[in-house]
């Protein structure tokens, strides 16, 4: 397939902006990259896509998601508001999450999986729980996950808040996934090894979580220091700061990756570094739990890798790139914090980079030969020049997602004209409103 007449923002080491430009496809990867004169007169029998002007950007990634969070958008749960972090989980996300049955995880992510491809997301690292329905539940998400078309990294999150059975059970399923996966690998997806959070892992439950991992060549997905509930458990429960401790329970590591680190100190930044995990930023859903925010420039500085995430807020990264540029500014009460090159290199190369730790041989996050051709089309006419230096401050200020009107995955088209072509969105949001309405009533008995 052939994209013609594409305004071509390549991202990438090199990075251009090429006006009529063209992408020629080849299975799942860009063979080349250059002008629709050029490129349609060299491949003259190839099947075109006529992108009429269009801007032609690489697909978004999100570093840390929860597909099962869909089903918690609008639930007023019982009671009056949460007055801090620690009461959300419990009367919440708890709540909710021990309500999950097989069906509800399968639409759960079938409506996650719809709304990336809607706002151009073709690469999530997921993290699952359904203490009720652990066994086979990741398979179940794997399914969804191929048939959208899409790629995903899945986990469960082990925990010890319901129980040393079920916490067995999540590193079971943990184990029996990443075992799948290496005797049989599948393009679309990965895996890792699932925790929850310091504060509902005890000591023995992290020993067992290494000991299980051991010879599985994968690190851990991990909550950590998100709220200063975390920490205040932390040293109570070993003297430790939340990075310290995992650290000492062999946690942290250049396959790990620490979701939030909202509450780290300088010495924890730098054990971060030392180890080379990875560290994702939420800002929405930080700002949502009132949590704070992490001291992402600082972290870098120290030599931290950092990536964006979503926590389970929908999958419009582009949204998240905002609050990422504007909440540090306001937090920081500095305008010159978070520049809006500093979100874009975390929403893409950081992110791209993150990916290659479940497909090494997959090269994605830039519009260039042998990359993956994960590509997404935005109906963007800016009234001021655009350019490839000036792109970040376009995306930032000029267009929001809903401008996308086709995304591309590996070379396969999963939207077209706004048209979801890989799931049946009708059915899915019909059916999934239902389970939704069970599950709260469930939830609030």
């Amino acid at each position: 397939m052939l994209i013609t007449h594409a305004k071509v923002a390549t991202l990438g080491e090199a990075p251009q902006l090429i006006d009529d430009g063209a992408i020629l496809i080849q299975d799942d990867k860009i063979t080349a990259v250059g002008t629709t004169a050029a490129l349609a007169t060299e491949h003259p029998g190839e099947e075109q896509l006529d992108a009429q002007g269009q801007l032609a950007l690489p697909a978004a990634l999100c570093g840390h998601t929860h597909f099962y969070g869909a089903f918690a958008r609008g639930w007023a749960y019982p009671g009056p508001a949460a007055t801090r972090f620690g009461e959300i989980l419990e009367r919440l996300w708890w709540r909710l999450d021990k309500q999950l049955t097989p069906e509800d995880v399968r639409y759960s992510a079938r409506v996650c999986l719809a709304d990336a491809i809607r706002h151009g997301t073709t690469t999530l690292i997921d993290h699952h729980a359904s203490p009720y329905a652990i066994e086979g539940s990741l398979d179940i998400i794997a399914e969804e996950v191929t048939n959208s078309g899409i790629r995903a990294a899945l986990c469960y999150e082990v925990t010890d808040r319901d129980g040393a059975e079920l916490a067995s059970a999540g590193i079971a399923e943990n184990v029996r996934f990443l075992k799948q996966l290496a005797q049989n690998p599948q393009p679309h997806l990965g895996a890792t090894f699932g925790l929850h959070a310091s504060l509902t892992l005890s000591d023995e439950t992290l020993a067992a979580v290494v000991a299980a991992a051991e010879g599985l060549e994968t690190g851990f997905h991990i909550h950590a220091a998100e709220g200063i509930e975390d920490v205040e458990d932390s040293l109570r429960k070993s003297g430790k700061r939340v990075i310290q401790r995992l650290y000492a329970a062999g946690i942290l590591g250049p396959r790990s990756i620490v979701a939030h680190a909202v509450h780290v100190d300088t010495s924890e930044i730098d054990l971060l570094a030392e180890t080379g995990t990875w560290v994702t930023h939420q800002p929405r859903s930080n700002m949502n739990n009132a949590v704070g925010f992490a001291e992402v420039e600082k972290m870098l500085e120290r030599g931290v890798k950092i990536a964006l995430g979503n926590d389970g807020f929908s999958n419009n990264m582009f949204a998240e790139m905002k609050i990422a540029y504007l909440g540090h500014k306001l937090v920081q009460g500095d305008p010159r914090s978070m520049p809006g090159d500093k979100v874009f290199d975390l929403a893409y190369p950081a992110n791209a980079a993150l990916a290659k730790l479940f497909w090494p041989a997959q090269a994605l996050g830039e519009l260039s030969p042998g990359a993956m051709a994960d590509i997404i089309l935005l109906d963007y006419k800016p009234t001021t020049p655009l350019t490839a230096g000036n792109l970040p401050w376009h995306i930032l200020f000029g267009y929001e997602a809903s401008a996308i009107t086709t995304t591309i995955s590996a070379g396969k088209v999963l939207m077209k004209d706004r048209q979801l072509l890989t799931i049946d969105e009708e059915e899915s949001t019909a059916r999934s409103r239902e389970l939704a309405a069970q599950l709260w009533e469930r939830a609030q008995r």
